[in-house]
């Protein structure tokens, strides 16, 4: 009996080796990751890469199945590489390894796109079996964590809509001075800068006392900054 052409297909694909591609920016690492993936059958590096810009490259040329990606790189750490590659490439499986084990590292890594996160105390098998199970489309993320980075995200949301609705009562003009106030500038500084005379300044000053409800420049800093209008 002739064999089904979609059995045929199938099989192909199960029999392709999952293509990854080593972020890592410590090269003998790199190297040794490199050399047990390959050891493994149903896999094949299709790179390794030292910096963030060079991941966005190759993944944008090779393809890989997964990205197994260190966090911090020389120059665009990994969950900002990670967020572009996702933008054209979402199917790709990135995997962060990185000996960096901090709560907030794996909570950016998640909000970046990952599907799984080990620490440089992973063995080369619990490396291999993240890479193979991230190829097979699973995820690593526990669940806890996963619900953390879904609380973080509308925490975010919350604030940034409470920061723009605080923003939208004053002027783009306070804005800026309340800026450079809390950049350090004085009123005749600030007038220079924005091409305003000095009574002019602390007009603007003045108004932005009563709106945050304090007495003195210092406190208008200050509760800006509470509020996220500037940073100090």
């Amino acid at each position: 009996m002739e064999p089904n052409p979609n059995q045929r297909e199938e099989s192909s694909d199960m029999a392709r080796p999952v293509r990854v591609l080593i972020v890592q920016d410590h090269p003998l690492l790199g190297a040794a990751i490199r050399e047990f993936l390959e050891a493994e059958p149903d896999m094949s590096v299709c790179g390794v890469v030292r910096t963030g810009r060079e991941a966005i490259a190759m993944a944008s040329r090779e393809k890989p199945d997964v990205v197994l990606m260190d966090h911090w790189l020389p120059d665009l750490d990994g969950p900002g590489a990670a967020a572009v590659i996702l933008t054209t490439q979402p199917q790709v499986a990135i995997v962060f390894h990185s000996a960096d084990d901090s709560e907030e590292a794996m909570l950016d890594a998640i909000d970046a796109g990952a599907t799984g996160y080990l620490t440089k105390a992973a063995t080369a098998q619990d490396v291999v079996n993240a890479v193979r199970r991230a190829g097979k489309g699973e995820i690593l993320i526990p669940t806890a964590l996963f619900a953390k980075a879904v609380q973080r995200r509308r925490v975010g949301a919350l604030q940034d809509t409470a920061r723009a609705r605080l923003a939208a009562r004053f002027t783009r003009r306070e804005l800026e001075v309340l800026n450079l106030l809390a950049a350090g500038l004085d009123t005749t500084a600030i007038a220079d800068q924005l091409g305003i005379a000095d009574h002019t300044v602390e007009w603007h000053v003045r108004h932005l006392i009563e709106k945050l409800q304090v007495h003195s420049k210092l406190q208008a800093v200050v509760e800006a900054a509470r509020q996220g209008l500037v940073e100090l």
